[in-house]
């Protein structure tokens, strides 16, 4: 028996196969790249039937291999924040809007006018902010009344493919609790945000924990996955929080470092502990019924390091690392905030934008590389702060920090904890397939341990001037933005 995971991500989806244990099958992976359309006035989106067939090619050639004669279950995990709308026959009547579209700004001005901030955070785990739904109905409703009039349903795209692949669909507790519209603890749409915005429960899928799989396809796509015709799949879950999973990281003792095309920091509390109090530069979200994941994202990460490569194609990348780990950090002389698409976590600032102060003649584009990797390393130790406790365990991933162990000792000086650099190509889809397994055959999530590549240890030295870069970059924030993270 094997497990399908679907992983669909913010510039790939991907279909991957495992076996009953959870193990990958080797060279089952299937994957589709894209990139989100990306607009001057601050858009993010992709086109919904584009992304949907780029979805539906993976699992095509993911059921080629001999090991998918026999599938038990399906999930999924979606990249989150992302909302459409869909007219009564579940069609596309706009493109998927992601969390990093920010063309919302002036409303979230608008509605904060409107709303008590500190209540909305408590009640949803949510900052009022542009990446969230509120603030996008309002700027839709606002800016495209006829578009949004014609929406009969706000859905979330696991739950577009869910409607057309089994002609209905419910959304996951998972993917509403990064919409900003999830009461946290009722798990419920929340009733004060929907009266604020004039809608009801009705324009928005029911919600159910991700083990209220759904079976039997319809004939079309019967006919196209013969083997999956009774299969059950179960619902999407967030990709942060399952990448916690599929990392080791799911127990209070663990916490979760990922650098994708951005970086978050994140820790899974079971929901009998009830994380009553979210701190304001953090979020909380969900899992399932059972377990709260509380942690910050930033909108910088892996694409900062695209950034400077473009920036610098002559730069000998491998070099200039070789070239960093010989310095001291902070040893340039630069003070670099990393904000290129606006700030989420701590400061949900989202008209804030990149600064790199301290420029010279001297300064050299290797300078500037550590400048920019110290800065994100920093940003994740402020976040790292506002958590009730920092763990001792610490395991980081994702494709940023694989390919740069420079990178990783810098956020293991940042936050002066030991880090385990966490040995998994998959961290998303195996998360997936520990959560079937988990509901399948009823193996424990926290039994699972990671393979570590390689174990960091903080750098006395490094720390210290580490700490001074992070007061350096704090009271830069300050001074740009007149607000004070600590």
């Amino acid at each position: 028996m094997t497990f399908l995971a679907i992983d669909i991500g913010s510039s790939s989806t991907r279909a991957v196969l495992f076996d009953q244990d959870a193990n990958l099958i080797e060279g089952s992976a299937v994957s589709r790249k894209y990139h989100f359309d990306l607009t001057s006035d601050g858009g993010s989106s992709i086109d919904a039937d584009y992304l949907k067939m780029l979805v539906e090619q993976c699992i095509d050639e993911a059921l080629t291999h001999p090991s998918a004669k026999r599938i038990r279950a399906v999930g999924m995990a979606t990249f989150v924040s992302n909302m459409m709308g869909v007219d009564r026959a579940s069609k596309a009547l706009t493109p998927v809007y992601t969390y990093g579209d920010t063309r919302n700004s002036e409303d979230v001005e608008i509605l904060s006018k409107t709303v008590d901030m500190e209540d909305v955070h408590q009640r949803t785990g949510c900052r009022l902010h542009t990446a969230y739904h509120p603030a996008r109905l309002h700027w839709l409703r606002r800016t495209q009344a006829h578009v949004f009039s014609m929406v009969d349903r706000w859905v979330d795209f696991g739950s577009y493919l869910y409607a057309d692949w089994f002609g209905e669909a419910a959304c996951s507790f998972s993917v509403a609790s990064w919409s900003g519209l999830l009461n946290r603890q009722a798990l419920d749409w929340d009733r004060e945000w929907l009266a604020v915005l004039g809608l009801t429960q009705n324009y928005f899928p029911p919600l159910e924990d991700f083990t209220n799989a759904q079976s039997g396809l319809v004939p079309a796509y019967a006919s196209r996955w013969p083997a999956l015709r009774e299969v059950p799949f179960y619902l999407a879950v967030g990709d942060g929080a399952v990448a916690n999973v599929g990392m080791g990281a799911s127990t209070p003792d663990a916490l979760a470092v990922t650098i994708g095309t951005t970086a978050a920091l994140r820790i899974l509390y079971p929901a009998s502990e009830q994380v009553l109090v979210v701190p304001k530069g953090l979020w909380a979200y969900r899992l399932d019924k059972d377990h709260h994941l509380m942690g910050g994202a930033t909108s910088e990460g892996g694409n900062v390091f695209q950034w400077i490569k473009t920036t610098f194609p002559s730069l000998d990348f491998e070099r200039a690392q070789e070239e960093i780990m010989g310095r001291g950090a902070d040893s340039h002389g630069l003070t670099c905030l990393p904000l290129f698409n606006g700030e989420r976590s701590p400061g949900w600032n989202s008209g804030a934008s990149g600064t790199l102060h301290g420029l010279r003649l001297s300064t050299t584009p290797t300078d500037i590389l550590q400048s920019a990797l110290e800065g994100v390393a920093l940003r994740l130790a402020l976040i790292a702060r506002q958590l009730p406790s920092i763990p001792d365990t610490i395991y980081v991933g994702g494709g940023g920090a694989v390919s740069s162990p420079v990178w990783t000792q810098m956020i293991c000086n940042a936050i002066n904890r030991h880090v385990k650099l966490v040995k998994e190509s998959e961290p998303t889809a195996h998360g997936v397939a520990l959560l079937l397994a988990q509901v399948v055959y009823q193996m424990p999530l926290g039994e699972y341990v990671p393979v570590s590549a390689r174990t960091f240890t903080p750098e006395p030295e490094n720390v210290l001037r580490m700490s001074a870069a992070g007061e350096r970059q704090a009271n830069l924030y300050r001074r740009l933005y007149d607000v004070d993270l600590d």
